[in-house]
């Protein structure tokens, strides 16, 4: 079976307990205004492009024979600063199982993060048969189906779920999709023996006020609760990805 996956980050300590590998997993149902990894919305791969740096010497523009490039009417080899960027990657499962055991000897665990990794649920269950030894973790926004919700959550050892809106119409606003599924998923994370992290991201006007943090407070009753910061780097992303950032323009 094929995933696609846009980012692979190796040997980190802030996506689980211990060294972790991360694994991005492109393509997200969420559209979050404020998403700070707009190349893993997608769920085909992209172009990123540091027009910033660019030279302007129109090279990558002229035709060239390379299959990978046609779809971007752009080359993705000849810039001389290697500005652009194709964003996305398939693999097998035993290929990227593979690719992560190569440093079992120092790795303690494994993070599937996105993107939304259960959108390529079946994909990560079968990379996960290949894992034995390695702790399991998993990045989600929470928005599946109850039955795909459970069968991943039940194959991982740590779950870190944001809740970020708790009012469903302004889920709605914002990221493009209510938030009952989310919170039904939650009910199940807060009746089994799992170790759960709600995290909340910190948006400034929007998921940071006082109303929404002590509402979301009283939905995750017991459960660990972190309050991520905004990142003021993320609109760098959008203008690589020719996109609209919802910050520009705006009164801060």
């Amino acid at each position: 079976m094929k995933g696609i996956v846009f980012d692979i980050k190796e040997l980190g300590v802030h996506d689980g307990p211990g060294l972790i590998t991360t694994i991005f997993m492109k393509g997200c149902p969420l559209k979050c205004v404020w998403c700070h990894n707009p190349e893993g919305q997608s769920f085909t791969k992209e172009i990123m492009v540091r027009e910033n740096s660019c030279r302007h010497c129109g090279l990558c523009k002229k035709e060239c024979s390379h299959p990978e490039c046609q779809p971007y009417k752009r080359c993705l080899y000849v810039c001389p600063d290697n500005l652009v960027k194709e964003v996305g990657k398939e693999y097998e499962a035993k290929e990227l199982a593979d690719y992560i055991l190569k440093n079992r000897k120092v790795l303690d665990g494994v993070t599937f993060s996105g993107g939304e990794p259960l959108s390529q649920a079946d994909f990560i269950l079968e990379v996960i048969s290949y894992l034995d030894g390695l702790k399991i973790n998993i990045e989600t926004s929470g928005y599946a189906s109850n039955e795909v919700f459970r069968k991943v959550i039940d194959r991982v050892d740590n779950v870190y779920m944001d809740i970020k809106l708790a009012d469903e119409k302004k889920h709605v606003e914002y990221t493009g999709v209510s938030n009952k599924l989310i919170l039904e998923n939650l009910e199940y994370l807060k009746s089994i023996d799992k170790n759960v992290t709600i995290r909340t991201p910190l948006i400034k006007g929007i998921t940071d006020t006082k109303e929404n943090i002590t509402a979301i407070k009283e939905l995750i009753g017991n459960l660990r609760h972190e309050l991520l910061p905004e990142n003021d780097m993320a609109g760098v992303k959008y203008h690589m990805l020719n996109k609209p950032y919802f910050r520009e323009n705006a009164d801060e």
